[in-house]
């Protein structure tokens, strides 16, 4: 692993950048979540920088200024405090200066790894947009620092460290991403708190339930519990019904000594055969072979 440390000005003068350019192990490129380039960017005069097809990911924070982003067949006004998250695998044009106002300073680490894609397309499922608008927007100008500094120390674990930041990033960006499109076309109004309803999926878990009778119970139409579910918590019910089910089996599978077939129906799935399927398609082995390897 290597990195390069460079102080330039670039584009006839338009910019100061203070950037790392990072070259990841082997190791690294191949299993982690890895770092590719990051710094620190001002802008001197009017700017645009275009890319395309590049093998990475962008992430950066707007410091100060303001300036716009044109993305996906789409412009995004910018300024202090937002951040950007997209796929340089496809066009992208970010600018400073003329119309858009004052001059900016960014921070930013273009990175990728063999999971990054899943992630990212992940957060577009959720509803995650190319510009977000953090609560607390020095929470990610924090991690940009921290990844800007472990790069350039010279810790044989680096890339690990590396890994971790980037990770860090991703989870903040990921949390930051539920924006339910069904939601956008809607006047606000107060949503009802599902946290009792998931509350008892969790202490009923071993009944029959399903989404009909829990609807009932909460006096809610289960289109309308459906929807309000998954926009709180990114999952259905029945798949949250599931998690605390299997969690619950595994418990049991590796705690007590009752039959396989005796935990499932304490886990709300009576046939043992079901049981095991639903178990496996979870976790890649049967309850038996679960409970040999714990």
């Amino acid at each position: 692993m290597a990195a390069e440390r460079d102080t330039l000005f670039a584009d006839g003068g338009s910019v100061r950048s203070d950037r790392v350019l990072y070259t990841p192990s082997p190791f690294a490129r191949t299993n982690l979540v890895h770092l590719q380039e990051t710094g620190r960017l001002t802008a001197t005069a009017a700017h645009t920088s275009r890319r395309e097809k590049l093998q990475s990911f962008l992430c950066f924070v707007v410091r100060s200024g303001s300036g716009q982003l044109a993305y996906d067949g789409q412009t995004y006004p910018l300024s202090a405090g937002d951040v950007v998250f997209l796929d340089c695998r496809h066009p992208y044009a970010h600018s400073t200066g003329g119309t858009a106002g004052t001059l900016w300073t960014l921070q930013w680490c273009h990175f990728y790894g063999p999971c990054v894609s899943a992630i990212y397309e992940k957060y577009c499922e959720r509803g995650g947009r190319p510009v977000i608008h953090p609560a607390d927007p020095e929470r990610f100008a924090t991690l940009m620092s921290e990844i800007y500094t472990a790069a350039r120390t010279e810790d044989y674990i680096r890339d690990m460290w590396l890994n971790e930041k980037l990770n860090t990033l991703l989870a903040c960006l990921m949390a930051e991403s539920w924006h339910p499109a069904a939601g956008q076309s809607r006047p606000h109004t107060a949503r009802r708190d599902v946290a009792p309803i998931r509350a008892f999926l969790e202490e009923h878990c071993a009944e029959k339930l399903t989404l009909e009778s829990v609807a009932e119970r909460f006096f809610l139409n289960k289109h309308y519990l459906a929807r309000l579910f998954k926009e709180q918590y990114g999952i259905s019910v029945n798949g949250y019904l599931t998690q605390v089910r299997i969690t619950r089996a595994k418990q049991m599978l590796r705690f007590t000594d009752q039959s396989i077939a005796a935990i499932g129906v304490q886990c709300g799935m009576e046939d043992a055969n079901y049981f095991s399927r639903i178990f496996k398609k979870v976790e890649g082995v049967t309850p038996r072979q679960y409970r040999g390897m714990w």
